[in-house]
């Protein structure tokens, strides 16, 4: 028998201790994997988790409190990707909807690539007592539970149905949890008997563990290849994704533009790989991009991918790349998303390959002619960028473009600007001015209304002392206010700003132009002829948010957003800036790519028949790359 030394722990108990000595490290640099673990509590895992995380105290691992099962994981996913996913929250909840909450969060973090490790409850491992208080049956699948909803979403799933299953699910969950081509939520499901059953826990369990974060370097035939396709281009672009911020890779994106002249297209996830007013740097890319880059995309021969995953709206629905020759160079850790559109792959960390193109590339810099082309064409974008931004009239009522002028001219190069959803993500990819590698923080993988604020709570847990602004309109707010409590409960300063504008005003565009009228995306009153066409709701959303707790300041003019704005970003408390804006005076650029979204094929109304001929027009445009 073994003589090694055991410590007798619930499973609970055990995991909490596993999780607080997990560290990662990167460039001589540790974090602590597991930073808190975010919780609500019910009878799936009050006694277990709960009294696990009672007993182990704030040292060992903080606790914090949410008040929405999905604003949790939105919370925990923020403060990853501040963190450059080198550190990651747990989530636990109880059984049934605490658990089921967890799925659009997950979903959320696995899509965008972000660790976070969820724990809920589950049902008894002994099925003594069967079926339990929200215990879905199924008649012919008896180890099927609710949890089973997480698997497709999870980049890893175990449900721990005895003690000594523990120690493997848990180091798998924190092998992928750490590694950069394989991280995504991470689930462990806990049957709630198993969860306060003792063990006799090998010491060893609970030494400290390092995961290192690896920086792979790029294949030296792939690397080659890419750097004789760069060599032969005469119009290369740069598709700057999210990769290159995960990597910290933005100065060795910098040296490789400074030396070659490449010009930068960045996506939502990779805004501000570049800063706005450096030369190269031609703004975002695909449906919501800007002339300049959409322009430059359709004749370029050679398309350098560096971290992204090419979704539809940066594509813009395989219309974008017209160029009859086109090819495309990926470099990704991830072999998955390296080889899309038929690339040349370099699947290795951002960082290490754009050093090694920059090495491989030495002497070589696009024509001059292209270079001026770009240049002068972002000069003209910027003369958009400002009428966008700017009001003649200080006194009027701001559109929503004008908002996010006031807010640039108030933030600083270390704020952070969180947005998800709406309307706001294609102002925002056009227009926003990225300052630094961190300011622009668009969850734009899942898009999902209810990110904002919860985001903003993680984002300020992990930098303590950053201004972060989380930009919501009147649809996402009434999704999930919830943790406007939490941020006044633990005293962070996140500063939301609301704007109202009475309904859905992304999807009642989007509505217009493939031939739905508008149908459904307002919020007004129900009138004599049955369609909500009516008076504006008299909701009051400013009073709601001071109701939970925050300081809130109401703008009706552009002079008065501005002063607002000010006051809020010099506030120590959570604050609330609320401004009602100007939706008849169009002010946003028009999106300069098509976006894929069927129209129905045959119909009545008009306004559907003349969108499907557009449509019809449109599809014709798109292409295989092979």
């Amino acid at each position: 028998m073994s003589t090694a030394p055991t410590r007798r722990l619930t499973v609970a108990q055990a995991l909490v201790r596993f999780l607080s000595v997990q560290y990662t490290e990167r460039d001589g640099v540790r974090r602590r994997l597991i930073a808190g673990t975010w919780g609500i509590f019910g009878h799936g895992n009050v006694a277990g988790l709960g009294q696990a995380l009672l007993e182990a105290g704030e040292d060992t691992m903080p606790f914090h409190q949410g008040r929405n099962e999905q604003a949790m994981v939105h919370a925990a996913v923020g403060h990853a990707r501040q963190l450059d996913r080198l550190s990651a929250q747990a989530v636990t909840t109880s059984i049934g909807p605490g658990a089921t909450n967890l799925v659009t969060g997950a979903a959320l973090a696995t899509i965008n690539r972000l660790p976070v490790l969820l724990l809920p409850g589950d049902y008894f491992a002994t099925r003594v007592a069967d079926p339990l208080l929200q215990q879905l049956e199924h008649p012919v699948e008896a180890d099927l539970s609710v949890n089973d909803t997480l698997r497709p979403v999870s980049r890893y799933f175990d449900r721990v149905t005895r003690p000594e299953a523990l120690i493997p699910s848990a180091l798998n969950a924190m092998r992928v949890l750490a590694d950069p081509a394989e991280t995504g939520a991470v689930t462990l499901a806990l049957p709630q008997d198993v969860q306060a059953e003792a063990y006799d826990w090998p010491e060893e369990f609970f030494a400290e563990r390092v995961w290192h974060v690896r920086r792979p370097a790029p294949d030296p035939q792939e690397l080659a290849e890419a750097v004789a396709a760069v060599r032969a281009a005469e119009r290369p672009l740069i598709v700057a994704g999210g990769g290159i911020h995960h990597s910290a890779a933005e100065e060795a994106l910098k040296a490789l533009v400074d030396a070659t002249g490449i010009p930068v297209a960045s996506t939502q996830a990779g805004k501000g790989s570049l800063r706005h007013d450096h030369p190269a740097d031609l703004g975002g890319i695909g449906h919501t991009g800007t002339a300049v880059c959409d322009a430059i995309a359709r004749t370029a021969d050679l398309v350098i991918g560096v971290g992204t995953r090419y979704t539809d709206f940066t594509t813009a629905s395989n219309t974008l790349f017209q160029q009859p020759d086109v090819r495309f160079v990926n470099l990704n850790i991830a072999a998955f998303d390296a080889h899309k559109l038929a690339a040349r792959t370099l699947v290795c960390d951002a960082r290490a390959g754009l050093t090694a193109l920059t090495e491989g590339l030495a002497g070589h810099r696009v024509n001059s002619v292209y270079e001026a082309e770009y240049r002068a064409g972002k000069e003209r974008w910027e003369e958009v960028v400002d009428a966008a931004f700017t009001a003649a009239d200080e006194n009027a009522v701001p559109t929503q473009t004008q908002v996010l002028g006031a807010l640039d001219a108030v933030v600083g190069d270390e704020d952070v600007v969180i947005n998800a959803a709406g309307s706001l993500p294609g102002d925002l990819h056009k227009l926003w001015r990225a300052r630094s590698r961190r300011q622009y923080h668009l969850e734009y993988g899942y898009s999902c209304m209810g990110y904002e604020i919860p985001a903003g709570i993680g984002v300020q847990q992990a930098a303590p002392g950053t201004p972060v602004w989380s930009l919501v309109g009147d649809g996402t707010y009434l999704m999930m206010p919830t943790e406007i409590v939490t941020a006044v409960q633990e005293g962070l300063p996140v500063n939301l700003v609301l704007i109202q504008n009475h309904g859905y005003a992304s999807i009642g565009g989007l509505s217009e132009s493939v031939g739905g009228e508008r149908f459904g995306t307002a919020y007004r009153y129900r009138a004599a002829d049955g369609t909500f066409s009516g008076a504006p709701l008299p909701v009051d959303l400013a009073a709601n948010a001071g109701s939970l707790g925050m300081d809130v300041l109401r703008a009706k003019t552009v002079r008065e957003l501005r002063e607002a704005l000010a006051a809020a970003r010099a506030s120590d408390r959570p604050t609330c800036v609320y401004v009602e804006t100007d939706t008849a005076t169009p002010t946003a650029p028009p999106a300069e790519a098509w976006w894929d979204v069927p129209v129905a094929e045959t119909a009545s109304r008009e306004a559907a028949v003349r969108a499907r001929e557009e449509y019809d027009r449109q599809v014709a445009g798109q292409r295989r790359h092979l």
